[in-house]
């Protein structure tokens, strides 16, 4: 009886397009135009080892890193004030 396929992991390939590393090594500067364009997955035997992406996806994704970093600063920061004692205006004028 036969058993069923199962294949040892099936992980998903995020990008536009997919390029062995064989390939890459034939035309690299091919590759990396591509990539100014769409990201480019690099596979070895059909699973991603490597994404290139362009200078402006990069830049970005730091801003994104950035802006979380911001974000969780500023909650640190509120949970301060939540915590911090509350005067008057006319209190802090004498």
């Amino acid at each position: 009886m036969n058993k069923p396929f199962k294949p040892a992991a099936v992980l998903p390939i995020l990008a536009d397009v997919a390029v062995s590393i064989s390939e890459l090594k034939k035309n690299p500067a091919a590759v990396i135009e591509e990539a100014r364009r769409q990201q480019v997955a690099i596979t070895n035997r059909n699973r991603a080892v490597a994404y290139i992406i362009s200078p402006e996806v990069w830049d970005h994704i730091l801003d994104i890193f950035d802006e979380r970093k911001l974000e969780r600063e500023l909650a640190d920061h509120l949970d301060d004030v939540d915590d911090a004692e509350t005067v008057s205006i006319e209190d802090l004028l004498k």
